[in-house]
């Protein structure tokens, strides 16, 4: 059982480690894309700027640096299984905020919203995989009962 899980940890990981390494590979076109869905706020927006003048690049770009890096971090932290709980609930809080913004079916049109409403649906299966990997853990150790054994 532990082999099996060590390389569904392995597999489920992947997903995120392509994820992040696309939008590394493609920054401006991720920083486009988040900033057609996401607005920052006017009580953030002085902030923002202070960032924007600090890093000396826009905030959407180093919003998707952060972003790429977090996702390529997250996974390579769950494959490995090291800190697999904690990263599996900021990968939780991450994708319900995905979801929310870049998957809003209920803001589309029916027939177009077929595809959006299935991406939503594979993030809502995401979070209960991740669910499962923050209730998991790191796996019994060896004086207590396995997984199955209870």
């Amino acid at each position: 059982m532990p082999a099996f899980i060590t390389f569904g940890r392995i597999l489920f990981a992947v997903l995120f480690l392509y994820s992040g390494a696309s939008k590394l590979f493609g920054i401006q076109a991720t920083a486009d894309v988040i900033a057609a869905k996401l607005t920052i706020p006017a009580i953030a927006a002085p902030y923002t700027q202070q960032i924007e003048t600090f890093v000396g690049m826009p905030f959407m770009q180093l919003l998707a640096i952060v972003v790429g890096g977090f996702e390529i971090l997250a996974g390579l932290m769950i494959a490995v299984n090291v800190l697999a709980r904690f990263f599996a609930l900021l990968l939780i809080v991450y994708v319900c905020v995905v979801t929310f913004y870049f998957h809003d079916f209920w803001n589309q049109p029916a027939p177009d919203n077929l595809r959006t409403l299935i991406d939503a649906l594979k993030n809502l299966s995401l979070i209960g995989a991740l669910f499962i990997i923050a209730g998991y853990g790191r796996g019994p150790r060896r004086d207590d009962p396995a997984y199955g054994d209870v």
